[in-house]
């Protein structure tokens, strides 16, 4: 048996502060999917070709979108495409839109490659973003598609206590140490491309 090829991806972490300190938005995958059935995850998924003829400049800084293009395969997609699939997604799955802005709205956070042996694998690229770039209302999520149930805006603690991957558990980790105001010695990139899975930071 083939092992699964390895798609490119990305997603968006959207985070706002609450009453009891910072959420981030996060649904549930369903039962019947065939990658991480019933996990809670953030918005986002696999580029699609549509993407490549969607490129989106000006969410990026230079830097987060030069180290989108770092370690990457010959036939990886510009880091505009990877923008593009990310808000594609968010739309798609949750109902909002995230506005162009003045300034730089994703911040390129993490980076990790599914192991081999899984249903799907991705190469999946975590964009944090704040909720004052949404174009509109945060909470209304009547346009979704339905793909993630139970959508909400969720303190740290508590998304954290919920049936996460384990990649999710780690860039939730992640985005509280930035949130808190830290900062990161290079974008944490879990490599999974080969037969051993290594840790490397994309500086």
């Amino acid at each position: 048996m083939t092992d699964e090829p390895i798609r490119p991806a990305a997603t968006v972490v959207l985070w706002r502060e609450g009453s009891a300190g910072p959420q981030v938005l996060m649904g549930q995958r369903g039962e019947g999917a065939v990658f991480m059935p019933s996990k809670f995850v953030f918005p986002g998924g696999r580029v699609d070709p549509e993407d490549h003829a969607a490129a989106r400049p000006g969410f990026l800084s230079s830097d987060c979108a030069r180290r989108l293009m770092l370690m990457v395969p010959n036939d990886a997609p510009a880091a505009e495409v990877l923008v593009a699939a990310a808000l594609r997604e968010l739309t798609e799955e949750t109902g909002l839109n995230l506005a162009s802005m003045e300034h730089p709205s994703l911040r390129f956070i993490f980076r990790a490659i599914t192991p081999p042996g899984r249903t799907r694998r991705f190469d999946a690229r975590f964009l944090l973003a704040h909720a004052d770039s949404l174009d509109g209302d945060g909470n209304d999520f009547a346009a979704a598609s339905g793909e993630l149930q139970h959508l909400r805006w969720l303190p740290l603690p508590e998304a954290r206590a919920l049936d996460l991957p384990f990649i999710t558990e780690v860039v939730l980790a992640e985005v509280a140490a930035l949130v808190a105001g830290g900062d990161q010695p290079g974008v944490p990139f879990f490599d999974n491309s080969g037969t051993t899975p290594q840790f490397r930071r994309i500086l």
